[in-house]
């Protein structure tokens, strides 16, 4: 056992704690769990990449209607998986969701394969994901560290490793595999697993976390310390960007809007969209003469991504000529709420049908 790890009573002490706890405190009501369905387990973990429980809810339900088994999901169109997902953001993880449950199908005849090493061969599922799918449906004695679980394990350790380090993230991977239930007690496994992930969404929190009912508090070397939330230690931040784009806006005389489907790499890769341009003299010169001077400014606003802030200034164009290009059509209000839009266009286009 590694000295860090050894500083606990026992690494099996700590899993007994962790699963004993989250039998008796942990969450068990969300409708991914309580089940040992590889399909909904792997759609939650995707779902849940960066995004709130309380959102995902919805989306969950909602596909789950739609494509109920991953079969179904495999058979359906990418515009149908971006309509569901809209809104959810990080429309990557649709993309690869969508080819994994084709390869899934085409590979292993519909059914997902057993193990965290075979998992990971698909689109899309990291080690982590890969993991949680494993030990939850088949029970393997494999190691998560997604980000509540990296704040845990590190608190838990003291682990000062910086975690901008690949080769400390997998020295964190070691010492998480360390912790495990013993092999032996494969029926714990599943538990061990959602017990380390409820720990760091409930209690281990990035701030104030409630140390006082943390179930492993006497083990926690954060704690000791007097500073858990100097943990888990990441020097290297991402910097933030600005851009401004210019959108535009065009009705015609059916009310129907011009939506042009965006090109598979870049931002809002493959979604429908608003025509975007680099400045507003772009957008004018992308029209015919005689409409340039029928345009509106409308109110601009600032959407917040991950790593930049868009500046978007919509430009308002009633009655405009006939699209040009394939990959540009006119939408009536009944068929672009069901299509895969960019967060900001969505809402830009909801506001300005109300108004």
């Amino acid at each position: 056992m590694s000295a860090a790890a050894s500083q606990l009573q026992s690494s099996t002490e700590f899993s007994e704690q962790i699963v004993a706890w989250q039998r008796s405190h942990g969450r068990s009501e969300l409708p991914w769990q309580n089940t040992r369905d590889p399909y909904r387990v792997w759609l939650s973990e995707v779902m849940l990449q960066q995004t709130q429980v309380s959102t995902v809810l919805g989306y969950f339900a909602r596909f789950l209607e739609r494509f109920p088994n991953v079969s179904a999901l495999a058979a359906g169109t990418e515009d149908e998986v971006f309509g569901l997902w809209s809104g959810l953001g990080y429309y990557s993880r649709a993309r690869n969701m969508h080819r994994c449950a084709q390869e899934v199908v085409a590979r292993f005849g519909g059914e997902f394969p057993r193990t965290a090493a075979e998992l990971t061969t698909l689109p899309g599922i990291g080690r982590s994901t890969a993991a949680a799918i494993a030990a939850f449906c088949f029970g393997e004695r494999v190691a998560i560290l997604d980000g509540n679980v990296k704040r845990v394990l590190t608190r838990i350790l003291g682990f000062g490793g910086d975690m901008s380090s690949s080769a400390q993230e997998r020295a964190l991977w070691d010492q998480a595999t360390e912790l495990l239930p013993p092999a032996e007690q494969k029926e714990a496994i599943a538990s061990y697993t959602q017990g380390v992930m409820d720990l760091g969404a409930t209690v281990c929190l990035p701030r104030k976390p409630s140390c006082m009912i943390c179930p492993v508090n006497p083990s926690c070397v954060a704690l000791t310390e007097g500073q858990p939330e100097r943990y888990p230690v990441k020097t290297r931040k991402l910097k933030r960007s600005a851009q401004s784009l210019w959108a535009l806006l065009a009705r015609d005389a059916q009310g129907r809007v011009w939506l042009e489907k965006r090109p598979a790499k870049g931002i809002w890769a493959g979604l429908y969209c608003l025509p975007v341009f680099d400045s507003r003299e772009d957008l004018l010169a992308a029209l015919p003469p005689a409409e340039q001077d029928h345009t509106q400014d409308l109110p601009p606003f600032v959407h917040v991504l991950t790593h930049k802030d868009l500046h978007l200034h919509p430009v308002l164009l009633h009655n405009g000529g006939q699209p040009q290009g394939d990959a540009a059509r006119w939408v009536d209000a009944q068929e672009w709420s069901r299509l895969g839009l960019p967060a900001p266009m969505r809402k830009l286009l909801l506001e300005s049908s109300a108004s």
